[in-house]
């Protein structure tokens, strides 16, 4: 009888032997599953998020139109309203003064929902004979406002201009220039 219960015991200790290994590597394989796709999700959604040769165009109630393009984007994956922009030029058409304002730089961020656009690293703005330069602009096609920063460069016909900050109202033509500190000046030099 001893035997028996022996013999008994054992069987059922390996049993339980067997299936503690057995779902110990079934969770192992769940686990590494589970893990490849995620990776494969991620790279989907990331990769799926790029958009090649992108054309926004808009209207506002007076008429003016804003056009963007773009040689690439990437929409943000935490509000795709968000596009950020590589290659990016954009044309301000308004239509009461009849003029055009060019913008391009490296690299842009374009709210979809309002429009707004930040323009960044070598910002270039032609207006009329008017040529502006910097590493930030800041448009925005609600209050019809650019403001234009960091290593400022006016140039016209006759000047150029060197400052911290150029404020345009698009519409009444209404320009600010102007230095972060007050103990710094706008430098004007006559190119005559």
């Amino acid at each position: 009888m001893n035997k028996k219960l022996f013999l008994i015991l054992s069987l059922v200790f390996l049993i339980i032997i067997l299936i503690f290994i057995s779902l110990n590597n079934l969770k192992k394989k769940q686990k590494k599953t589970v893990v490849n796709e995620k990776k494969i999700e991620e790279e989907i959604i990331y990769n799926s998020n790029i958009i090649k040769n992108i054309k926004y165009s808009s209207k506002d109630l007076k008429g003016n139109k804003y056009i963007i393009l773009a040689d690439e984007g990437e929409i943000d994956l935490n509000n795709s309203d968000i596009i950020y922009l590589t290659g990016v030029t954009a044309r301000i058409e308004l239509k009461d003064k009849n003029e055009i304002i060019n913008i391009s730089s490296d690299f842009g961020k374009y709210n979809s929902l309002n429009f707004n656009t930040i323009f960044s690293k070598n910002v270039i703005i032609n207006y009329i004979d008017n040529e502006i330069t910097s590493e930030y602009l800041d448009y925005s096609m609600i209050k019809n406002k650019i403001i234009i920063s960091k290593n400022v460069i006016y140039k016209n016909l006759e000047n150029i201009l060197k400052a911290d900050v150029i404020e345009l109202d698009t519409l009444s033509k209404d320009t600010k220039i102007f230095m972060h500190s007050t103990k710094q000046q706008v430098i004007i030099k006559s190119i005559n």
